[in-house]
Formats: C-alpha cells, sequence, structure tokens
C-alpha cells in the first residue's frame, strides 16, 4: 500500500474555468468546392474558428484530453418578449444548432492538428442566454 504526502497540487489538476464571449457556431458539412465558393456558413465557422484560436491563446487555455466540461450558451432571439426572455433564461436549448455539431466546431477550431487525443467530456450541455459564449472548464 501506498502512503501519499500532502502535496501543493499542480496547475494541470487544478480545476479551471474560462469564458469565451464568442457566439457557438454549429461546424457545416464542407466539401472540396468550399475552398473556392466561400458560402457564408463556411465564412461563419472559419471567423469563429480564428476566434477560438487566438482566445485560448490569450488565456494559454489547452483542451484537455479528459475531463472537459463544455456549456453553450445561445442567445435569445431578439424577437421574444421580456416575459419569454425571462422565462427561458437558462433552459435547455432544444432546437437546432445540433450539440454535436457545435461540439465539433469546437474541438476542430481549438486542436486544428489533432483532436483525437480527446477521449472523455464530462458535461456539455446548450442553454438559453442573453448573449452566446462558450464555458470551458477542465
Amino acid at each position: 500500500m501506498r502512503t501519499t504526502r500532502n502535496r501543493k497540487p499542480s496547475p494541470e489538476s487544478e480545476a479551471f474555468t474560462i469564458c469565451l464571449d464568442i457566439e457557438p457556431v454549429p461546424k457545416p458539412r464542407m466539401t472540396q468546392r468550399d475552398k473556392w465558393q466561400k458560402r457564408s456558413c463556411v465564412l461563419r465557422y472559419r471567423a469563429f474558428a480564428d476566434l477560438v484560436r487566438s482566445e485560448l491563446a490569450r488565456h494559454d487555455f489547452t483542451l484537455p484530453a479528459e475531463g472537459l466540461s463544455v456549456r453553450f450558451d445561445m442567445p435569445m432571439p431578439v424577437s421574444w418578449s421580456k416575459r419569454r426572455r425571462n422565462e427561458m433564461r437558462g433552459k435547455p436549448h432544444r432546437q437546432r444548432p445540433d450539440l454535436d455539431n457545435m461540439l465539433k466546431a469546437l474541438t476542430d477550431a481549438a486542436m486544428p492538428d489533432d483532436d483525437s487525443g480527446i477521449w472523455h467530456i464530462a458535461e456539455i450541455e446548450k442553454r438559453w442566454a442573453d448573449e452566446g459564449s462558450i464555458t470551458l472548464t477542465k
């Protein structure tokens, strides 16, 4: 049986949360044609990916291979009344875009070389909010 001494936790083991004030974007289905056709959904995704990379680099944050929690805050439509906004704030977002496409966009943007090393994501959720953002906790 091993005994361990009380040691100061390493920065890798400490919980760390970062909130990116970036509106979440789903990963579009791309083809070879998108290299020259410049569809709006692909341009939006590429701008999102560049912004995510720059924000993560600014905060010196890398996605861990395990134990990541992700929350996508989806902005409420401007056309909603104040009553409906208050009613829906923080509730689950149960419509398009799909959660898996949003997670694909985030992991591909954050790890452009190879995201196959991620094997466990603890929690993923989409919720209604006043403004779009992405909260990452490791």
